[in-house]
């Protein structure tokens, strides 16, 4: 009579735990979808604090202090580099954006104006909703939602940059604690493994920080003299939003050439031709040095897989989500690549598509016998 009950009582066990694990499959997904959004500024913490400890590694060398205190210098430093950057330009980009802010709208209906006398321009601005329509749209109920929403939008994003900034400092004074503490969650022979994969993911994402701010900073420059040279009105400021865009690959420098061409439809539409030329001449410079550099440190990203991911993470997210889907999809092609094709498949990678010998992150993990971490 027990060897009849015993299979059933075997199937109820089994139905029973697979409906768990969908259930708990089910609450995990549901719990990253409506944390997302903190999942993000997380990951933009962690970006902050790689850098951070990137430059705190190389003031090592000459201040031989602990690693909190190197964190804790490093993040004045930059504080006094905005601040003085910020006070030393404030007033001549304030001014420029003023001025921005009168006459993209002019150069805007120029630019309208020109396109007019051609039938294809015509069929295209039919399209579009007029000035009074726009207007007409907007009644004091909606601008009064709109000015409430900018401030609770902008003390929003006040906090966000706060905590950001608050947990990438406490991050980057102690990366040994908080990397061991998360592979402590792999079982023991597991450890050395996840050491390295969480070594590979600092080494990708520093290099591309690296290179990435080496870009902006040529970018900007570039485009500063390009402008100056071409007698561009506001230079500077374009110079500054190319650059601070170019963090955004592939639609950044798109948006960051929008106010420029519209600026130069004022003097003529020749002029407008040159700058396009120029922010692609400059574009074609930093695809063909920079990129190529940081792709030998990091990994290849395919552009139509990027543009993808910074489509979805921006319909999902927004703004955040297409800042920080470069970098978030950097650390997916690590993982895939480290543990899905290698581990999984045991397809054996080339040692430039892991980058085995990639810096360590101060993450020390047990051997295959179970030894403690940092032991």
């Amino acid at each position: 009579m027990a060897e009849t009950k015993e299979p059933g009582k075997n199937y109820v066990q089994r139905v029973l735990i697979a409906v768990a694990i969908v259930c708990l499959a089910i609450l995990v997904l549901a719990a990253i979808y409506f944390t997302f959004d903190i999942l993000l500024l997380i990951f933009a913490a962690a970006l902050l604090a790689i850098f951070m400890r990137g430059l705190a590694d190389i003031l090592r060398r000459w201040i031989p202090i602990g690693e909190g205190w190197l964190v804790l210098i490093v993040a004045v430093l930059l504080l006094a580099i905005v601040a003085g950057a910020v006070a030393l330009l404030a007033p001549s980009v304030a001014e420029q954006v003023r001025v921005l802010r009168v006459e993209v709208p002019r150069s805007a209906q120029q630019a309208g104006e020109f396109i007019s006398r051609y039938s294809w321009g015509q069929t295209l601005l039919a399209q579009l909703p007029s000035a009074d329509e726009v207007m007409a749209k907007i009644d004091a109920s909606s601008m009064l939602t709109s000015v409430g929403g900018f401030f609770s939008s902008t003390i929003g994003a006040v906090g966000n940059v706060f905590v950001t900034v608050l947990l990438g400092i406490y991050l980057a004074s102690e990366p040994r604690f908080y990397s061991e503490g998360m592979t402590r969650f792999f079982p023991l022979t597991k450890r050395k493994r996840a050491a390295e994969v969480l070594n590979t993911m600092y080494h990708t994402l520093r290099w591309w920080l690296i290179g990435k701010v080496g870009s902006m900073i040529f970018i900007g420059i570039l485009t500063w003299i390009g402008l100056s040279i071409l007698g561009v009105p506001l230079a500077l400021t374009l110079g500054l939003i190319a650059g601070l865009l170019s963090f955004i690959p592939n639609f950044g420098p798109i948006i960051s050439a929008i106010p420029a061409l519209l600026l130069a439809f004022i003097d003529s539409p020749i002029s407008a031709v040159y700058v396009l030329g120029l922010y692609v001449g400059v574009q074609l410079i930093e695809s063909n040095v920079v990129t190529p550099i940081i792709e030998r440190e990091t990994v290849e990203l395919a552009p139509a897989l990027t543009i993808v991911f910074q489509l979805v993470l921006g319909a999902m997210i927004g703004g955040l989500g297409l800042v920080l889907a470069t970098p978030l999809l950097a650390i997916v092609v690590v993982v895939v690549k480290m543990v899905y094709l290698e581990d999984v498949l045991g397809d054996k990678l080339a040692a430039s598509d892991l980058h085995d010998e990639a810096e360590p992150v101060a993450v020390e993990a047990s051997d295959s016998h179970g030894d403690e971490i940092g032991s």
